[in-house]
């Protein structure tokens, strides 16, 4: 009997349960349920989640998934437009920084407190929850996490930095910006990539209770440690675009790079690279960096006519069945911690590099306020690497817009 009929039947008295047991022989077999999964997978990623969902297909005859891959531009905004007028699908993955505005808006994501058991997510890598985890009350299941990390060419750095101090030494030795050349590169004013320098001196984005405190001295300090490296000890490009990044990577004129697994796709054959944990920051006082963790969530749709199966799924998927081929064939780093003990996982460098990461990643916040932050933060930063504003006055500004941006979002509700 599936996990689904296990729930049906729980509560039922006997007689009940025989009299279900003596129609089902006397009838048809049922068509199976079929539900849709929308991702935004590309690449090996697509092609190994794919033979996921074929895995589970072939396991039992009660559920039929079928896949339907979004190009993730468009992703967030038809979850918002679709699924609350009943046009998505059943089950959808995303990182969880939507997850507190989608709860908010309502008729988007279906709770699973309901189903959820202390084995699933015993199973799970610890600190996975809490990104799932809305107003005490959980709305998906950790499917895979991703932060950035040190990857470094092996050819020029034979030994990587433990400590920022030691990392500017060595790129300053490599660096030569007359033939473009620089010791490290990796998107500076992008606050996804900057947060983990900002972590490290214990600044964020919010307080408790979803209040800015952008401009925090934390904050601030952050910024200007990763201006002296831009401007005084000049081991980074200007403009770093990811295109410039990886191009800088592959011809060997950036040894180091800060950046995710989604990089390496981009790395060409011929370069030899190898995972490390981001240095800690002597500037900080040795404290570890700490990037921003993002964790893909397999949520169940709130429109959904077939939530028992939708979530049977989503079960699956945190699996160590599913878990093997996502990592090995996927490259992802799924949050089924059994996987890590698997002999082909565990001799897999890419993976366990980014692996040890995740002992000082933080979870990216989730709360429905943080897609207010984006845009005027970006505009902090570019302000103040274009030298056309201080970090005070620029982030001064942007903590403002949040709070006013926020206010009108709050009185709206």
């Amino acid at each position: 009997m599936t996990t689904i009929h296990r729930r049906q039947f729980l509560g039922r008295g006997l007689g009940a349960l025989i009299a279900a047991a003596g129609l089902s022989f006397g009838a048809a077999a049922e068509a199976a349920t079929e539900i849709t999964v929308w991702h935004a997978y590309r690449g090996d990623e697509k092609a190994a989640f794919e033979k996921v969902v074929g895995q589970f297909n072939a396991k039992q005859k009660d559920i039929a998934v079928r896949t339907l891959a979004v190009p993730y531009d468009a992703y967030a905004d038809k979850i918002t437009a679709a699924v609350p007028r009943g046009k998505g699908p059943d089950v959808f993955i995303f990182a969880q920084d939507r997850l507190g505005g989608w709860v908010e808006a309502g008729q988007t994501i279906e709770p699973i407190d309901f189903f959820l058991e202390d084995k699933t997510t015993a199973s799970l890598v610890p600190g996975m929850m809490p990104a799932m985890t809305y107003r005490d009350t959980v709305y998906g299941l950790p499917l895979n996490y991703k932060s950035i990390a040190m990857i470094y060419n092996t050819a020029l750095v034979k030994t990587p930095p433990k400590t920022t101090a030691e990392l500017v030494k060595l790129a300053k030795g490599m660096t030569d910006a007359s033939t473009g050349r620089f010791g490290l590169a990796y998107e500076y004013s992008n606050y996804f990539f900057h947060a983990a320098l900002m972590n490290a001196f214990g600044g964020q984005v919010f307080a408790s209770g979803a209040a800015p405190v952008i401009d925090s001295p934390q904050n601030v300090a952050a910024v200007k440690t990763m201006l002296k490296w831009y401007k005084q000890d000049g081991i980074l490009p200007a403009d770093p675009s990811s295109t410039l990044i990886a191009s800088l990577f592959n011809e060997g004129k950036a040894p180091i790079v800060f950046s995710g697994p989604w990089f390496l796709g981009e790395v060409q054959d011929k370069v030899k690279y190898a995972i490390a944990p981001l240095p800690l920051v002597s500037e900080a006082g040795n404290k570890p960096m700490k990037p921003w963790l993002t964790v893909e969530g397999v949520y169940v749709s709130a429109g959904t006519k077939h939530k028992e199966q939708a979530y049977t799924f989503a079960e699956y998927l945190v699996s160590p069945d599913a878990a093997v081929v996502l990592a090995l064939e996927g490259g992802q780093l799924p949050t089924n911690k059994a996987v890590y003990t698997d002999p082909r996982v565990a001799k897999n460098a890419t993976l366990q590099g980014f692996r040890k990461q995740l002992d000082t990643a933080v979870p990216m916040p989730n709360y429905a306020e943080m897609t207010l932050m984006w845009s005027p933060v970006t505009t902090a930063m570019n302000k103040i690497v274009k030298g056309s504003a201080t970090p005070e006055a620029a982030l001064k500004e942007a903590q403002e817009t949040v709070k006013a941006n926020i206010a009108k979002l709050r009185k709206g509700r």
